[in-house]
C-alpha cells in the first residue's frame, strides 16, 4: 500500500509490551473502499487490505475468540 502517511490505530487488545499488536487505518477506508491492517511490530512491512465487510467479520471473530 502506498499512502502519504495513514494514521494508524492500535487494537484495544494490543499491549504496550508488544503483544498482539494489530493496527488499522480507518480514515483510509471511506476514500478507497478498503481497510488497511498491519502488524505494528513491523510498521514498514506488508499491509493486509480488506473489504469493509471482511474487516467486520475479522473483528467479530476476534471478539468471539477466547484470548
Amino acid at each position: 500500500m502506498t499512502t502519504d502517511s495513514p494514521r494508524w490505530f492500535k487494537s484495544s487488545y494490543s499491549t504496550q509490551n508488544g503483544g498482539a499488536c494489530v493496527e488499522w487505518a480507518p480514515e483510509h477506508a471511506p476514500a478507497t473502499g478498503v481497510v488497511p491492517v498491519r502488524d505494528s511490530k513491523v510498521s514498514g512491512g506488508r499491509v493486509l487490505m480488506l473489504s469493509p465487510s471482511a474487516w467486520t467479520g475479522l473483528v467479530t471473530l476476534a471478539r468471539s475468540a477466547e484470548l
